[in-house]
């Protein structure tokens, strides 16, 4: 298992760049056991998800998914070569080890066993295999492999996402869009502001607004208390506007998010957005008639609830026995799953909080616990019942 999370860490997958060599890798380490792969592409063709079945393809199919893709190591200080497996105290460290190449590792070792419980007839339900590109950027890749197995007709009975979750279930977490805003005005040198249009202040206008709806959401709206965060948020991330202090500044953009509950809508908040950026374009207007306010959407990952009826559910409760199951607050391929109507949970080896950031590591110890965690899944997909 550490020598193939070494090989994972090796591809340099950040979003970024193509995948396709971690890809490969996986599909031909699938056929030296038999197992053919389907992969589909990026419009580019540069990236590609990845999805095997080992066992019955007629049988009941559940899956065991991870994303590829890696966030950035730009700006971060590392103790050692991010793309290079790293072993101190009983962790591995390097880019991914944690999110989420760790659990992707650990189902690969796996293979030789499934296809031989395969051949010999012994399991009764499929094990599905099921790579993705471009989840770190907004679950961009895993809806082309979605389409694809709903193409095909597979019979999928649920998917187990390995997201680091210390091995305890997640049954629920939030959406997020995100939307970028352009604020176009008019220059003009800065001892004439009058005869300008200032996009950076009427930006902040609305960065304001959006802070308003931020913190009345807080103060007023729904809570949900098995939340970290028990209410929707918002927030602006990025901006970038002007090019000289003495020039009133034409242009302006900003990226802002929002994170919302299963059960609200994230849409009323963009409308609000919307209708009082109508509002500033008039007034801006008056001074600039090309003046205006543009919005461009990036992101939009729907949020997730478990169904507790779900096979799936029932296989993961019993395998993590005692364990309540979490809500969260960061957003996973489950909701892009769980909208195609295909029964979810999440659950990984590693924490959460050791992704993204400099020393990125995983725990031996939780390597092996997700290991022995997927042996006992196996024992269930092998009863006549699953249960």
């Amino acid at each position: 298992m550490q020598a193939i999370l070494a090989q994972l860490i090796a591809f340099d997958t950040t979003s970024r760049e193509s995948n396709l060599a971690l890809i490969q890798w996986v599909k031909d380490y699938l056929a030296q056991f038999g197992v053919d792969s389907t992969l589909t592409f990026s419009d580019a063709g540069d990236k590609a998800n990845l999805f095997a079945v080992i066992g019955d393809p007629a049988l009941p199919i559940v899956v065991l998914s991870g994303h590829t893709d890696v966030v950035p190591v730009d700006g971060q200080s590392w103790q050692s070569d991010p793309f290079t497996m790293s072993e101190r105290d009983g962790r591995l460290y390097g880019r991914g080890s944690c999110d989420m190449k760790g659990f992707i590792a650990c189902v690969l070792s796996l293979v030789e066993e499934w296809t031989r419980l395969a051949a010999a007839g012994q399991l009764q339900r499929a094990i599905g295999i099921a790579l993705s590109y471009d989840e770190e950027v907004g679950c961009l890749g895993v809806g082309r492999l979605i389409a694809d197995l709903q193409q095909r007709q597979l019979p999928i009975e649920g998917c187990i996402i390995g997201e680091p979750t210390m091995m305890r279930p997640v049954i629920a977490h939030k959406g997020i869009a995100h939307y970028r805003c352009r604020v176009l005005g008019r220059a003009a040198h800065s001892s004439l502001t009058p005869k300008g249009v200032n996009a950076i202040e009427y930006a902040a206008k609305l960065i304001v607004h959006i802070r308003k709806l931020a913190d009345a959401e807080q103060s007023f709206g729904t809570r949900q208390a098995l939340y970290d965060v028990p209410f929707t948020t918002l927030q602006t991330g990025v901006i970038h506007g002007g090019t000289a202090a003495n020039i009133v500044p034409k242009d302006c953009e900003f990226v802002f998010e929002c994170r919302w509950l299963p059960g609200d809508n994230h849409q009323r908040f963009v409308d609000s957005v919307r209708e009082y950026a109508a509002l500033l374009s008039a007034e801006m207007q008056q001074v600039a008639p090309e003046a205006a306010i543009s919005f461009e959407p990036l992101v939009n990952c729907p949020p997730f609830e478990s169904d507790a009826d779900s096979s799936v559910r029932q296989h993961v409760d019993a395998l993590c026995h005692g364990c309540r199951g979490e809500a969260v607050a960061y957003t996973t391929e489950a909701g892009r799953f769980a909208e195609a109507g295909i029964a979810a949970v999440v659950c990984g080896p590693g924490s959460i909080e050791q992704a993204h950031r400099p020393d990125e590591f995983v725990e031996l110890s939780q390597l092996a616990l997700c290991r022995d965690w997927l042996l006992r899944l196996t024992a269930r997909l092998s009863r006549p019942t699953g249960l």
